[in-house]
């Protein structure tokens, strides 16, 4: 064949990869015929396959290689690829019906015949998973078309035609993976790649029964050395295929036992019966014999007999329970003696009605050897290359994630269209959000999406891709699925209504700006509360004082009046906006809290609110001037009379100099002749200015441990107290940075507490000797006062603490 014919018509390499035989075919096709350029025969050296299946991959590898070298030497060319074919072992086939509706009247295209046939393949295999009672996982193989349908009417060939649907009954058939594997694994190994994949009795169906021939009800039996696969025709299509696991093998075990050989001698006195009279062997002792051939044929005529019985109604049973008119054989095993005879009694026909085809269903066939013989072993590896012709353009082969996948071949596939045929969830290709979080804003709906997860990562042929990647045929394909980002979280703090909305109050003139407070079903929650799926989150409008000075870190005094909009109040009244508070707060230096804005405001009065919105607050009788003056002057006679109780009752020294301390400040209050009284300007803490607040103080200082329990008169009373005001007034003058001084009880015990502004409970331990190492297992007792303390209460003057540990 010349480069130019070459170059006009490529070459396509058959392999029928047999259970005793290695087929290797090297071919074109022309308009009417098959030109086979070079052929080659090799049996296994051992039995490395079984009933079609292959045991050693190895072996039958180099038998396939050492095949594939001898026919490069004829044609003088390197060969790549091979069509393959697959014994019917464990043979699925499912029959099914599949259309196809255009949007309008269309004209029917190859591709859309192709499509169709697709579409048909992908409703087998789902029936199939439905019906599968086996461990095995089933590849498609091959497909027939049994009738198309053009509007509903049944064509013979409706490419062209122009049609509002389109239809077919199709018959599609399956072998278990780990069979396709096996072939792909021999291949491979070989240095060949998969270019197309059939079954046999397809294979081998496609020479034997022309179509013209395919109107008639005929059986073909391809009968290897394994299997023996039935394929049956009726009305102009393949109607039926089917598989028996008895062959030739059957034949040559039997030979073996009887004769005393090896397999190989066996299947040489096999083929010798055919063709001899006479055969001559050695036995496994080395001892030559020589027997008649109908010796031969006696002995195996129970296994023939077995054999065809079973294929008889193997037909029978694929052609709906009838005989069919013809039986073609063809295959190396089918021509045993007897065979033919044996199984038209079996399918109630004419001995002329089942024959061996070999030459005569190869008469389309032209061998460029001319020494080769159109022998029935040949049709199925001629029938392999045939079938590339048929399907080449329909469709490739890929492994997607370990699946072997028939994929209709376009000449734009990529990786996604693989995984979709192969049924990979669309969710795992692309990146996938975290859940969301859905929850309600004042009674709005609003929804957060999670975050971004990873894209799928994939492979093809072990290097790194992307979804849009083109099919390779035979490609290796793998994707890991993608990932899910984090789920949707979202905090308080994060929503727009706590960072934009705010509720705005007047505090001693100065306007504070103040985020709203979020309840959560129903609940006042922190800022850093997580939302939760179907909270419902409310913002609310209003304050307690008592929050307020919280927010602003401030501590108000609570001995002093509180004002909202001009109406005394306390910490826990509710303020809405615009609603102005004047209070005191306590001063131990600076301020915490600044002022976010500062401008002159009109106070609101209390007209200007509705009703409703008024907090339930305690109105006083009188108006505030007033209502100070005489929360003064009820000061000063309390003090007077907490000052004669001191001087009458000296049972009780601390409590009594704790209330002259409560004395001095009232007086100091009440009394403008001793000074003018002024009001501090950051804190907005009322002062006084004069000397007597300091003489005030004096008086609030504890007299001496020694002081005599019983009565005094009033001079001896006053005495200490005068010593003690000269020494404070000059501790005040010379040290005011020690702070405020606080007497307390512990344990009955006077203890004096300097140097700091304020003290809490736990200041306690730097002026009290008290072992914290010594508790053995026993709880500390803290009592303030008679009740249990924090060690963040404030301690004032006169306290009573109880420090000891608990009896166990």
């Amino acid at each position: 064949m010349s480069d130019g014919k070459d170059m006009e018509q490529p070459l396509v390499f058959g392999l029928d990869i047999g259970t005793r035989n290695v087929v290797g075919t090297v071919g074109y096709r022309t308009e009417d015929q098959f030109i086979v350029t070079a052929q080659y025969i090799m049996q296994h050296d051992t039995r490395a396959m079984l009933d079609g299946q292959i045991h050693d991959i190895g072996r039958v590898s180099g038998t396939i290689r050492k095949v594939k070298e001898q026919l490069e030497k004829q044609i003088g060319k390197t060969l790549t690829e091979v069509c393959i074919a697959a014994a019917g072992r464990v043979l699925k086939t499912v029959t099914t019906s599949i259309s196809y509706d255009y949007p309008e009247e269309s004209v029917v295209t190859g591709e859309d015949i192709h499509t169709l046939d697709l579409l048909g393949i992908e409703k087998a295999q789902k029936i199939l998973q439905e019906m599968n009672d086996t461990n095995y996982k089933f590849y498609c193989v091959g497909y027939s078309v049994v009738k198309y349908f053009l509007n509903d009417e049944p064509f013979s060939n409706i490419e062209s035609h122009k049609a509002d649907r389109i239809g077919e009954d199709i018959i599609v058939t399956f072998l278990p993976e780990d069979v396709v594997d096996g072939l792909y694994a021999a291949v491979n190994q070989a240095g060949l790649e998969v270019a197309n994949l059939t079954l046999e009795p397809i294979a081998a169906i496609n020479v034997a029964i022309p179509e013209s021939y395919r109107l008639l009800n005929i059986a073909l039996v391809d009968i290897g050395a394994g299997t023996s696969d039935i394929s049956i025709t009726k009305d102009g299509s393949i109607i039926a295929y089917g598989m028996i696991p008895l062959a030739g093998d059957e034949l040559t075990e039997l030979i073996v036992q009887n004769y005393l050989v090896d397999f190989k001698t066996a299947e040489y006195i096999k083929l010798q019966s055919t063709t001899e009279e006479e055969i001559t062997y050695k036995d496994i002792m080395l001892i030559e014999h020589k027997i008649p051939a109908k010796e031969v044929w006696e002995l195996t005529a129970p296994v023939v007999d077995e054999m065809t019985t079973a294929v008889a109604a193997k037909i029978k049973e694929l052609n709906g329970d009838q005989t069919v008119s013809a039986a073609f054989i063809v295959g190396g095993g089918g021509k045993i003696h007897g065979y033919t005879k044996m199984l038209a009694e079996k399918l109630d026909l004419p001995d002329v009605r089942v024959a061996l085809r070999g030459e005569e269903v190869l008469q389309e066939v032209v061998f460029e050897q001319q020494d080769i013989k159109k022998d029935p072993l040949l049709v199925t590896p001629i029938g392999i290359c045939l079938n590339y012709y048929e399907q080449r353009n329909g469709f490739i082969m890929v492994r997607f994630n370990g699946e072997r996948l028939k994929l209709y071949d376009n000449d734009g596939l990529t990786i996604v269209d693989a995984a979709l045929q192969a049924g990979f969830p669309n969710e795992d290709l692309f990146p996938k959000r975290g859940p969301e979080l859905t929850f309600f804003v004042n009674g709005a709906k609003r929804i957060i999406r999670g975050e971004q997860g990873e894209s799928a990562a994939v492979y093809m042929n072990d290097r790194p891709t992307n979804l849009n990647a083109a099919l390779e045929p035979n490609c290796e394909i793998i994707i890991e699925p993608s990932t899910a980002g984090k789920p949707a979280t979202c905090t308080l703090d994060q929503l727009e209504e706590y960072t934009t909305d705010s509720v705005a109050f007047v505090v001693n003139g100065n306007i504070i700006r103040c985020p709203k407070f979020l309840e959560v079903n129903g609940k006042l929650e922190f800022p850093s509360y997580q939302i939760q799926e179907g909270d419902q989150v409310e913002t609310r409008s209003f304050y307690t004082v008592g929050q307020l000075a919280e927010f602003m870190d401030v501590e108000v005094n609570v001995e002093h009046v509180i004002l909202v909009n001009n109406r005394r109040a306390t910490l826990d009244s509710l303020i809405y906006e615009n609603f102005t508070i004047e209070w005191t707060v306590r001063s131990y230096g600076k301020p915490s809290f600044q002022p976010v804005e500062q401008e002159e405001v009109q106070t609101p009065t209390v007209g200007e609110y509705k009703e409703e919105e008024i907090p339930d607050i305690v109105e006083p009788e009188t108006s505030v001037e007033d209502g100070a003056e005489a929360d003064k002057a009820e000061e000063q006679k309390s003090a007077t009379e907490h000052s004669d109780a001191a001087a009458e009752d000296t049972d009780d020294a601390g409590n009594a100099l704790a209330e002259e301390e409560d004395s001095a400040v009232a007086k100091d209050t009440a009394t403008e002749e001793d000074g003018k009284k002024g009001t501090d300007s950051e804190t907005g803490v009322e002062v006084s200015a004069t000397g007597q607040n300091a003489a005030d103080v004096a008086e609030a200082v504890p007299i001496e441990e020694d002081q005599p329990e019983t009565d005094m008169d009033a001079a001896t009373a006053n005495e200490p107290v005068e010593q003690t005001e000269a020494s404070v007034a000059q501790n005040v003058d010379e040290k005011p940075e020690d702070g405020n001084t606080v007497l307390v009880y512990i344990n009955g015990q006077p203890v004096k507490l300097t140097g700091k502004p304020q003290y809490i409970f736990v200041d306690i331990f730097d002026f009290y000797e008290f072992d914290l190492t010594a508790s053995n297992g026993r709880a500390i007792i803290t009592n303030l006062n008679g009740e249990n303390a924090s060690y963040s209460a404030v301690l004032k003057t006169g306290d009573t603490i109880e420090l000891r540990w608990k009896e166990n």
